[in-house]
């Protein structure tokens, strides 16, 4: 994981931002990353407390909520971070692109494995809500205000208020608004 290798994500994956000084500079969701990364280490060394205080402030600096015990992979971006909340034991693979609002949040009210797991090159819509222990296989999108709660197949795309999962024929026939995003 690089500085480089984030601007480089950041400038991929946003048509507004012009330039990576721009990012570096005005980006809170790749500022929120960066800081995560920091908590997330102090965390790996038992220091919970501390990890916590910077994961706060760094909620404080950029509006985005990461547990430092969250697993982030590579080349993450956050778009318009505003409101995004991502749990203890979340896990997230690389090349994954979530928007502002979004929860990955836990469902069971203990200390286990209770937030999702979300695959490589997955995208989340604004205002989505990821909760529970589920899985989001590789290469999918989940829709803007979709709750999921159950597993999603690898290559699909889930959209409403029920998470419901739409064949390849559903979502390029005009079920979803953008062929960028039909897998």
């Amino acid at each position: 994981m690089s500085i480089k290798e984030d601007l480089q994500a950041g400038i991929d994956r946003d048509p507004a931002t012009s330039s990576r000084l721009e990012l570096f500079l005005t980006s809170p969701g790749l500022h929120a990353i960066w800081m995560h990364r920091v908590a997330n280490k102090i965390w790996k060394l038992k220091l919970r407390i501390p990890a916590r205080m910077f994961s706060n402030w760094a909620k404080f600096l950029t509006g985005i909520e990461i547990h430092p015990g969250a697993t982030i992979g590579r080349r993450f971006v956050i778009d318009h971070g505003m409101g995004i909340v991502i749990g203890e034991t979340s896990i997230i693979g690389d090349d994954v692109l979530i928007y502002h609002g979004v929860t990955l949040g836990g469902k069971e009210n203990s200390a286990v494995d209770r937030h999702p797991i979300i695959g490589s090159h997955v995208v989340i819509g604004a205002g989505a809500k990821v909760i529970g222990r589920i899985t989001i296989g590789d290469n999918c999108y989940v829709g803007a205000n979709t709750v999921v709660t159950k597993n999603v197949p690898a290559g699909s795309t889930v959209v409403g208020e029920t998470g419901r999962v739409l064949s390849k024929k559903e979502a390029i026939s005009g079920h979803w608004v953008s062929d960028e995003y039909v897998i």
